[in-house]
């Protein structure tokens, strides 16, 4: 048949009314077919929690807002429209209605001390005291209590700070008290009194015997015995000249059982895990804890006795984490509850104490330039330790001088790490802790170097008060708590309180992010404020990434652990005075919740 006659026989009337009919049967069995092979879709599994009515701010650049979530068992099975989460709503579902309010991410403490935040509670709390005669008045009423306190038992309090009190003690030296009327009050118990910051500690005459502390003792390297005019002990102890008195206190410690050693440090968890999640803080990173106490945390986590998450940094010695590397070796243990993924050292003190170190003298004491604490010599070797371990180091550096050094033996360290083709040794997100006072020069070599800058926003305002009087004004704005000039910079820049050194409320350092109000309410250099979103994402998104641990949390997106805070207030949008009103509703860890103020439970 030609082409020609083929075309006029399809195009008959007679074919053409065939071939209609032949393809609507095929059209009409296609359907049936589909029908019978390819049933409706299934719903969705039930979730056993639900949010709906909601402003979630998922922090996940796919997906950066949504109306609801639904949460089966630890993780986020869907986030999206109040219809699409229906889907997932079943009889056994628990549905909270937000009514509007706003939903992150769980808080993640960027650089705390957790068992410590507990000990606080258990020990004399001093950080409300306004004088030193208000200290004093507070540790003789715990001396009083002889049941807790018989004769001989230290007493411990921490909080004290010189800088904040009404006015300056009297008498003092360098500003700081002397023991006398100390001792005077406590005359049976040795007194250890840890300074706000951790880098001070005021001891009483008792406490000086048991130590050995005398006229003649000498000031050890990295650390200061302050001494009155006489030349006399004043009991006020800088940076490493603590560890005498340290050794006094662990003698007297090994004397009781080890049961109750171990009853007291699980009692300081459990305040501490309280207090996060009261506060909505899901996640912790623990900036320094000792083998002993990490096998308390894995024994815990997970359970009630420690239900939010830790991320810890051990500071034993290197020589101890080398032997124990077995023991060491802990990774999103007890489903994620806990990590060991960090090495803690410190090369310098604090600024409220003088102990900061810098490249020029202090304005207010011109004769010193701070403390270094460890050699840098010590941390090099660290360094190498870290790189072979696989593990972030995490360095304490305040003054802009111990920045400069960090700074250093990290560019060192990495010039001389494995090829440059090895993903893990390129990303080592080693970190900073503090980076509180930076020279102009090294800020570029944060982000040059990958260096993640672990900072406290609320030290920013608490210390502000005496921050120019100690580096002269120019120093202070050009290189003090400069988060806006480290983020122009493309330098990562996390959040956190250094808790207990200062409340752990993570709202009130937002607000500090993004205000810098001081509370005799001026500013402090509010040209390095953050934006309500660098705030939220420090102390989430990237707070994850800066612990590896971004591919499960810091961000609400399926599939990711479901760990999610409920506040009352919009504290992206209300008014700056607004912010420390919000409170928060719900604390969720893992898909549980875990805490639920009282105003919501008839919901």
């Amino acid at each position: 048949m030609t082409p020609s006659q083929f075309r006029t026989v399809v195009g008959s009337p007679a074919v053409r009314s065939t071939v209609a009919g032949i393809f609507a049967a095929i059209a009409i069995s296609s359907v049936v077919a589909r029908g019978q092979d390819s049933p409706t879709p299934p719903s969705p599994p039930v979730a056993e929690l639900a949010l709906l009515n909601g402003k979630i701010l998922t922090l996940d650049r796919e997906r950066p807002q949504a109306e609801a979530l639904a949460i089966r068992g630890d993780r986020i099975a869907a986030v999206g429209t109040n219809d699409a989460i229906r889907e997932h709503v079943g009889e056994s579902t628990r549905v909270i209605d937000l009514q509007g309010r706003l939903a992150i991410p769980g808080f993640i403490e960027g650089h705390g001390h957790f068992i410590a935040l507990g000990r606080m509670k258990l020990d004399v709390d001093l950080s409300a005291c306004k004088s030193w005669d208000e200290v004093i008045a507070r540790v003789a009423e715990a001396a009083a209590d002889k049941k807790r306190y018989p004769r001989g038992r230290w007493i411990v309090g921490r909080g004290w700070h010189q800088a904040k009190w009404t006015a300056p003690p009297q008498p003092n030296v360098e500003g700081y008290p002397t023991h006398a009327k100390l001792s005077q009050a406590t005359p049976a118990n040795p007194v250890l009194l840890v300074h706000g910051t951790g880098h001070m500690t005021m001891v009483n005459a008792k406490a000086m015997q048991l130590a050995g502390i005398s006229n003649n003792t000498r000031d050890p390297k990295g650390g200061r015995v302050l001494r009155d005019k006489d030349g006399l002990p004043t009991g006020a102890l800088r940076e490493n000249a603590v560890s005498v008195v340290d050794r006094a206190f662990d003698r007297e410690q090994a004397r009781r059982t080890k049961a109750e050693r171990d009853e007291e440090r699980r009692k300081a968890i459990r305040l501490a895990s309280d207090e996060c999640l009261r506060l909505g803080v899901t996640s912790f990173q623990d900036a320094g804890s000792s083998l002993g106490e990490i096998e308390t945390f894995r024994e815990l986590a997970g359970t009630a006795g420690l239900p939010i998450r830790l991320w810890v940094m051990t500071n034993d010695g290197d020589g101890a984490i080398a032997a124990n590397l077995s023991r060491y070796r802990i990774r999103r243990h007890a489903d994620a509850h806990l990590t060991v993924g960090g090495i803690k050292r410190m090369l310098d003190g604090a600024l409220g104490t003088h102990g900061a170190w810098l490249l020029a003298p202090y304005d207010d004491l011109p004769q010193s330039v701070g403390h270094n604490v460890t050699s840098v010599e010590s941390l090099r070797a660290s360094a190498k330790l870290a790189l072979r371990l696989e593990w972030q180091l995490c360095v304490h550096a305040i003054g802009d001088r111990a920045n400069r050094e960090v700074l250093d033996v990290f560019a060192s360290a990495m010039r001389n790490r494995l090829p440059a083709s090895d993903d893990n040794q390129r990303d080592l997100r080693w970190r900073i802790e503090h980076a509180q006072h930076l020279h102009d020069d090294d800020v570029p070599r944060f982000a040059e170097l990958g260096v993640i800058a672990s900072m406290q926003a609320c030290h920013a305002t608490s210390d502000g008060p005496f921050v120019v009087a100690r580096l002269g004004h120019r120093r202070a704005q050009r290189g003090a708590y400069v988060w806006q000039t480290l983020l122009k910079h493309r330098a990562m820049v996390i959040n956190g309180t250094d808790a207990p050194v200062e409340p752990l409320n993570p709202i009130d350092c937002f607000y500090a992010s993004v205000t810098r109000r001081m509370p005799d309410g001026g500013t402090f250099f509010p040209e390095q404020c953050m934006t309500r979103e660098q705030a939220l994402i420090s102390y989430t998104r990237d707070a994850a990434y800066a612990a590896f641990e971004d591919d499960i949390k810091g961000s609400l997106a399926e599939g990711k652990l479901a760990d999610v805070v409920v506040l009352s207030e919009g504290i992206m949008t209300v008014a700056d005075e607004k912010i420390r009103d919000a409170r928060v509703d719900y604390t969720i860890v893992g898909g549980k919740i875990l805490y639920e103020r009282a105003e919501n439970r008839d919901e």
